[in-house]
């Protein structure tokens, strides 16, 4: 497409900007809002049809969009060359709007548009890639083997015939994109980009997960013959679905799992992103996409020392008064992992009794957050363990946003492979990171705001998840944490994600070994070693994400400190808290948003 063929596609844009810069630059301010506005939304209505699972995740996947919900995302080197192409385009649009001729609200709309979508051709036009944080299409936590399963149980809604007929033809599609995806990931090793050894072993694991049952017995089977007979649908549903998985899936799993394990012979053993090709340009590029900064590994490295010094001398003080006085806080903190008093049992009612404990703490944080926020949002939130066959690559806990057409909550999973690595005290942080006040508010404040819809689904790690983490100390300050080891709890979150500044930046730019890693993360947080081997193994595969959260957490930190010395007695947390539904932004942008605000204020 050509880029005045877009341009000309929408009739009010098109005249807008065929105006010559001068005439643009005399228009009075906001005149340029609805084509800013229409814009937008012609960029988001063109990406759907090439993201088919975004569609299905967003609720829009109905109506004119019906035959989406048949579809899933092609794969292909061609198609990742075919969406960098449009979204130059979409740039060049966008850049064209005057930013004089807009809103403050359309400004900055058009400024966070502008740096989300740069940010999105970046791996391919540099490294040829689909994703400078996640460079490896296939490993333990990428690929479609991994997430399309999960998606078609839990994001794709089964209340009809046309649903029902929608999964299958999904499931014959997922055969396609698992030899897409093989194609891609053999060209990528060929140059260089591959997971390494210990991450292909996981991958290896979890495609024999999926593998090895009966096709009748398969969870692809089940998850539509359940949902349809849940919602009386005739038809022989489980027959036809473990027809397309025998036939059809289990095929390309096996060529796809043939291929790793061939690829894994020649594989690498370094744990770092330094030991592919262009690795420290690409960390680099990576570390500032995952928190919005111009941060050097050097200097995230250096905060991140700082800080876990800052956090153990807190624990250390809440462990000595409530009588644990015996070796470091890491020792102090292992032996308390272990006590009976902070498990549950490891059975299917173990997990239960967990699992309603989450429930429990997001109902009673739920009700206390009137004290900090202008009218709260009480939007329904599903909280469901990680699916047993991805649960050994799948992160411990996170987050999926519910559908802004209200047909499918949101949910916060929790990886329960072992109930050892959740003592009761980590619990209650961990909820309130992931529920309210952390994700779950944050982002159905944004969805419910009016925004243009590339705003509201945009994503910047360092902005949300530093939110999550600034929420866990809202909790503290709302009676969130009923005892001193819950406090504890907090505070070992705040310490885990102070150390994934060191880890991250010491296996990609100082060369760690994976194993030096996890003796870290042992030694300074006081997690169970299969655990902080599971989240350094994540951190090898994608480079820079583990930094986003305490980069994000001091952000946060550091505006609301500003805003309260600009505002002094004027201060008012709940009008803080109200830049949430200006949606999620780069931190850059979002500092100084906050001071602008604070500064208006007082005039």
């Amino acid at each position: 497409m050509h880029r005045r063929d877009f341009l000309s596609s929408t009739a009010a844009i098109g005249a807008f900007l065929a105006l010559p810069a001068a005439a643009r630059a005399q228009a009075a301010v906001g005149s340029g809002d609805a084509a800013l506005a229409q814009l937008f939304d012609q960029v988001f209505q063109e990406a759907l049809p090439r993201s088919p699972e975004l569609a299905t995740q967003l609720g829009f996947d109905k109506g004119a969009n019906a035959p989406l919900k048949q579809r899933l995302s092609d794969r292909t080197a061609q198609a990742r060359a075919r969406d960098v192409s449009r979204l130059r385009l979409a740039i060049a649009a966008i850049e064209d709007v005057a930013p004089e001729t807009l809103s403050p609200p359309s400004r900055l709309d058009r400024e966070v548009v502008l740096y989300s979508l740069r940010n999105q051709t970046i791996a391919w036009d540099r490294f040829k890639l689909g994703s400078v944080i996640r460079p490896f299409t296939i490993f333990q936590q990428g690929g479609a083997y991994f997430s399309t399963p999960d998606f078609l149980n839990s994001a794709h809604t089964i209340t009809s015939t046309d649903d029902a007929e929608a999964y299958l033809a999904r499931l014959d599609a997922f055969a396609t994109v698992l030899d897409q995806e093989s194609a891609v990931q053999a060209d990528e090793a060929a140059r260089g980009y591959l997971a390494p050894d210990f991450a292909l072993d996981l991958t290896l694991a979890q495609m024999t997960a999926l593998r090895s049952p009966p096709a009748a017995k398969n969870n692809l089977t089940l998850s539509l013959a359940r949902r349809a007979a849940a919602a009386e649908l005739k038809g022989d549903w489980a027959a036809r679905a473990a027809a397309i998985v025998e036939g059809k899936v289990y095929p390309a799993l096996d060529r796809q799992q043939a291929l790793i394990a061939r690829l894994r012979e020649g594989a690498r053993d370094s744990a770092g992103i330094w030991a592919v090709p262009q690795g420290d340009a690409l960390y680099a590029a990576a570390l500032a996409q995952a928190t919005t900064t111009t941060l050097t590994p050097a200097e995230v490295h250096q905060m991140g020392l700082a800080q876990v010094a800052e956090i153990r001398g807190e624990l250390d003080a809440i462990l000595k008064a409530q009588g644990l006085t015996t070796g470091s806080v890491s020792m102090r903190l292992n032996a308390l992992n272990l006590r009976r008093d902070q498990l549950y049992p490891d059975t299917p009612a173990g997990r239960e009794e967990l699992i309603a404990s989450l429930n429990a703490d997001n109902a009673a944080m739920q009700a206390k957050l009137g004290a900090m926020f202008h009218l709260p949002p009480d939007a329904p939130l599903d909280i469901r363990a990680v699916p047993t066959e991805i649960q050994d690559g799948a992160s411990n806990g996170y987050y999926r946003r519910a559908a802004l057409d209200g047909s499918r909550p949101a949910i916060y999973f929790i990886n329960l492979k072992s109930v050892a690595d959740w003592p009761k005290y980590t619990l209650p942080s961990l909820t309130y990171h992931e529920g309210v006040p952390g994700h779950h508010l944050q982002i159905s404040i944004a969805q419910g705001a009016s925004a243009p819809l590339l705003r509201k689904i945009g994503a910047f790690g360092a902005y949300t998840e530093g939110w999550a983490l600034y929420a866990e100390s809202l909790a503290d300050t709302l009676g969130g944490y009923a005892t001193p080891f819950d406090r504890a709890g907090f505070l070992q979150s705040y310490l885990f994600r102070a150390a994934r500044l060191v880890i991250d930046t010491g296996l990609h730019h100082h060369r760690w070994s994976r194993e030096k890693a996890t003796d870290y993360m042992v030694q300074t947080v006081g997690f169970a070693r299969p655990r902080s081997l599971r989240e350094i193994e994540r951190y090898c595969t994608q480079p820079g994400q583990a930094c986003s959260y305490k980069i994000g957490h001091t952000a946060w930190l550091r505006a609301r400190t500003r805003a309260q010395a600009i505002m002094g007695e004027r201060f008012d947390i709940k009008a803080f808290h109200d830049i949430l539904a200006a949606g999620a932004m780069p931190l850059t942008i979002f500092e100084r948003l906050v001071e602008e605000r604070a500064m208006a204020a007082m005039r």
